[in-house]
């Protein structure tokens, strides 16, 4: 059971989510300000952050840069906004994600999961690879292995197909993937998703017509599955 701060000026978001993340096994305690925030994060020390832009005292973004000052505690950032700039902002201000305005409580709730999944590996400091059937990342040596034979990805390919792996089973929208890997926003007619995609079909030696990892969701996004349980 994870310890959430749900920060939310908005009684009836605050109240859905509050429920719905109660009902999925989260302990959730909530707030409408960024000041009773700052109060909670020192007094309860909860597990994740799930923390609004809109708030009517400091600002998220504000709350967010004082949080920091405090406390390492993971932050998934909840806001109508998609803005560039502001994305950027939020990121490299230490936000661990970002998830924009309107979204399901799954989505909610397997985020807080990933998140809460990465910093635990990094507090066990990677020692253990992330392994999706035969693919295995090592990310303290940026080394991404097929069935034992090393891939060679750039920068960008290694980014993309190690968010996936972590992200595995679940379909990630090509939003998210720009805003965490390239950090800018999505265009209905950008396709560097898809770029990226098609050569990292060729190194795992799948097309998108065969897929064995990388599975595309007409509309919604992609998934890497391991393919000896698909």
């Amino acid at each position: 059971m994870a310890q959430l701060l749900l920060v939310e000026d908005d009684v009836a978001i605050r109240t859905a989510l509050t429920r719905s993340l109660t009902e999925r096994g989260h302990a959730v305690t909530s707030a409408g300000t960024g000041l009773e925030a700052l109060h909670l994060v020192v007094e309860r020390q909860p597990d994740l952050l799930l923390l609004d832009l809109g708030l009517p005292d400091l600002g998220g973004y504000e709350a967010l840069c004082m949080i920091r000052a405090i406390s390492d505690v993971p932050v998934i950032v909840a806001t109508a906004r998609d803005e560039e700039a502001e994305m950027i902002r939020v990121l490299d201000a230490g936000a661990d994600d970002y998830l924009v305005k309107p979204f399901g409580a799954g989505q909610v709730d397997a985020r807080i999961r990933a998140v809460l999944r990465r910093t635990a590996a990094d507090e066990a400091g990677g020692a253990e690879p992330t392994v999706v059937g035969g693919l295995a990342f090592h990310p303290d040596a940026h080394e991404a292995r097929l069935e034992g034979r090393l891939l060679e990805l750039s920068p960008k390919e290694f980014a993309l197909l190690h968010y996936l792996a972590v992200h595995a089973g679940q379909v990630v929208p090509k939003r998210d993937l720009l805003t965490h890997i390239w950090r800018q926003p999505y265009g209905g007619a950008d396709k560097t998703v898809d770029v990226h995609l098609a050569w990292l079909r060729r190194k795992l030696g799948e097309t998108a017509q065969e897929p064995r990892y990388l599975h595309t969701v007409r509309g919604v996004g992609i998934k890497l599955v391991d393919p000896t349980r698909s």
